[in-house]
């Protein structure tokens, strides 16, 4: 059960950071450390997802 919340949590996050690169790549002066930042960020949380997804509960 603990790892069904710890990824839905995750999910939280990955999505959080999705809205919030789209919203930088809206601006007119994207900021390109912050987009990298940001999608390793993202990345970063997708591994742990399937990492947690791919274990045996």
């Amino acid at each position: 059960m603990a790892v069904e919340a710890r990824i839905r949590e995750l999910g939280a996050r990955h999505q959080s950071l999705d809205k919030a690169i789209q919203d930088e790549m809206s601006r007119p002066s994207a900021d390109d450390v912050r987009l990298k930042e940001l999608k390793r960020q993202k990345l970063r949380l997708k591994e742990e997802m399937e990492a947690l997804k791919s274990k045996p509960h």
